[in-house]
Formats: C-alpha cells, sequence, structure tokens
C-alpha cells in the first residue's frame, strides 16, 4: 500500500501539466450529467452562488493584492482564492457552454456559442493572470450577462426585446457596483484605470447588444427538441400524442423518422413539426419560415412565415405544425425561428414529383 501511495506521489509531477485539461474535461463532464434544465431552481440557484462568490473573490484579492486586507486568517489562503475563482467562473462558464448548446444551431449564433466555448477552455489555463483586474471584470461581467438574460425569462414568463435588455442591466449594474465599491477602497492606482475599467464594462455591453440585434446570440431558454417534414400530421385527443406520417422506409434506412425527400403527388400537403422547449408557463410565438433554394438566383427564397404561439413546459417540446400546399420539386428548407428571427434549428428536405401511390408509416411523439 506504501509504495502504491509512493508511486502516485512520483508520477504526479510528470503529469501535473495535464491538470488544465483532465480538470476540463472531468468538469464539463459532470455538469453535462448534473445539469437537467434551464429552468429548475437549484441549477439556478447554484448559479447564484457561484456567481456571488465569482464577485466576492474578486473583492478578496483585490484587498489583499493592494494590503487592504492584512490579517494572516484571510491573507494565507490567498492561493485557495484564486483557485476557487477559477473553479468558480470554469463551473459558470461550463454551465452556460451546455445551455446555449441545447438553443444554438450552425449558424450566426454559434458565434456567441463559440465565445463562451473559448472562455471555458481558456478558463483552465488562466490562474496566473486571475490578478489582473481587467480581465476579471471582464469575465465576470460576461458570466454575469450570460446568466441574467436567461434567467429573467425564466423568471417573468416572457421573452422578448424588453427582457434581454433587462437582463443585460442587471448585469451591469452588479459589475459597475463592485467596480464603483473597488473604487471607494482605493483599489485603482488612478482615476485613469477606474474610468478604463468602466469603458471596458460599458464596451462589453454595448457589443453583446450589437450581437443581439444581429442574432447572434442564440435564443436561450427556448431550444428545439425534434423537427420533421410529414405527409400527415394530427393530435390524438385520446393520448394527446401528435400522430405523423411519412413514407414507408426502406429496410436499410433504420433511423428515418420522417420524410426526406418528400415525395409529392399533385394535392398533397406538405407539413411541418417541430417540438420546442420552453421553461415553466414561458409564452412566445415560433415561427415556421418556410424557404425554396433557386438555381437561377442562386439563394433560397422565402415563401411562407407561418406561426404558432408556444407555452411552456413540457419535457419533449411543445409541438406545433404548419402546412404547406402548392409546392413545387426542389431544395426546400424550413426554418423555426422566434418572431424576432432567430434561429432555433433547420430541417432541410427535398422535393420529389411522383405518380406512384406511397404506403406510409406513423410515429407518435
Amino acid at each position: 500500500m506504501i509504495d502504491i501511495i509512493l508511486n502516485i506521489k512520483n508520477l504526479y509531477p510528470r503529469v501535473k501539466k495535464y491538470n488544465p485539461v483532465t480538470f476540463f474535461f472531468g468538469g464539463f463532464t459532470w455538469d453535462s450529467l448534473t445539469l437537467k434544465r434551464i429552468d429548475q431552481f437549484l441549477d439556478n440557484f447554484i448559479l447564484l452562488i457561484y456567481l456571488t462568490l465569482v464577485g466576492g473573490l474578486i473583492i478578496l484579492l483585490s484587498l489583499i493584492a493592494h494590503e487592504k486586507i492584512k490579517k494572516p486568517i484571510l491573507t494565507r489562503y490567498r492561493v485557495w482564492y484564486s483557485n476557487g475563482l477559477q473553479f468558480f467562473l470554469g463551473g459558470l462558464f461550463s454551465a452556460y457552454v451546455i445551455f446555449y448548446f441545447k438553443s444554438t444551431t450552425l449558424s450566426n449564433t454559434a458565434i456567441y456559442f463559440g465565445l463562451l466555448v473559448s472562455l471555458l477552455v481558456a478558463n483552465e489555463f488562466l490562474k496566473d493572470h486571475l490578478q489582473n483586474l481587467f480581465l476579471l471584470v471582464a469575465l465576470y461581467f460576461l458570466a454575469c450577462f450570460s446568466f441574467f438574460t436567461f434567467f429573467v425569462p425564466v423568471v417573468i414568463k416572457r421573452m422578448n426585446v424588453f427582457t434581454f435588455l433587462g437582463g443585460g442591466l442587471v448585469s451591469l449594474f452588479i459589475v459597475i457596483g463592485l467596480i464603483h465599491f473597488l473604487n471607494k477602497q482605493a483599489i485603482f492606482v488612478s482615476g485613469k484605470q477606474f474610468s478604463q475599467t468602466r469603458l471596458l464594462v460599458f464596451s462589453l455591453f454595448a457589443l453583446l447588444n450589437f450581437f443581439y440585434w444581429q442574432n447572434w446570440i442564440p435564443p436561450v431558454p427556448l431550444s428545439l427538441k425534434y423537427g420533421g417534414i410529414y405527409h400527415h400530421a394530427s393530435k390524438n385527443n385520446q393520448t394527446g400524442l401528435y400522430e405523423l406520417k411519412f413514407v414507408q422506409p426502406r429496410w436499410y434506412q433504420l433511423f428515418k423518422n420522417s420524410d426526406d425527400p418528400f415525395r409529392y403527388a399533385k394535392g398533397d400537403t406538405v407539413t411541418c413539426f417541430t417540438a420546442i422547449f420552453a421553461p415553466t408557463m414561458l409564452t412566445k410565438k415560433v415561427v415556421h419560415h418556410w424557404q425554396q433554394y433557386s438555381p437561377t438566383q442562386r439563394k433560397w427564397l422565402t415563401t411562407d412565415r407561418l406561426g404558432y404561439t408556444i407555452t411552456g413546459y413540457r419535457e419533449g417540446g411543445y409541438r406545433g405544425i404548419t402546412r404547406k400546399l402548392n409546392v413545387s420539386p426542389g431544395h426546400w428548407r424550413v426554418n423555426a425561428e422566434t418572431e424576432e428571427g432567430v434561429l432555433l434549428g433547420r430541417i432541410r428536405f427535398e422535393i420529389e414529383e411522383t405518380i406512384e401511390p406511397v404506403s406510409l408509416k406513423t410515429i407518435y411523439k
């Protein structure tokens, strides 16, 4: 037993350099398994505690670094404060990556998601730079902003431009308040540094609002759980499930569960079905944006924007359908969007003309 302990002790210095990568994947895996829903009280309560602790540790480290706190009982654990700060920041950005991943698509909204992933990875290697107050304030603002822009809609049960701005203003108020507190403690070496720090926060606030108006921020807390194209869709009032009918797949198409391609005969109706997760009692209008690709113009042309209102919550997503007649063969797609035009998900499919009867299979969602 002693030999095993000594071997582990001798091995540690050689693998120590891999600690950031190990802790990164370990922490991310843990959060993936433990975080349940974006509107779950316990998850949000933990994130609020993390935000509070990060703010408190920034203040504590700043006061110790400028010798405003000299009590040995507090200063002797300075290295643990830095470790704690890194841990809590990692926990926050890890949670945001998981929540935002569920709402993002391979579109413009992936820009903000990519920023969160970069911050999550960078946090594992930032320990030696966590004395930089500019960096700490910037990270703290991004952590607050990413949280309150989805937490406010969850609490208010509404999601629109005002809830987004409200979440951003709450974040701005918290971080500017922290900066002013540090300034009263004479942490900033000059008035210029204080002004530059405030300017940094206001600049980040403006930049993220620009991201919002460009539809570069995923529409959390909404997320597309399922989507497909069908020959027919109707709700069974007895079971509460939707009956979805599509062309019987061939024996080798084991995972086919919708119509792509859509075998179209004159008079057929093309139906789009989506299931969108929304937090409890949150009300929001969702749009199915139907588009067909024009080979001559080399771009997607809008044919219809058909909407319906969702009201959470349902674990499998709030379901809705839109239908389209008088379609023509070619490449098609339906964008599931918010009414502001932010993309939740995209369903691509081909329409092929046929005169032969088709056999349909039914699934239930």
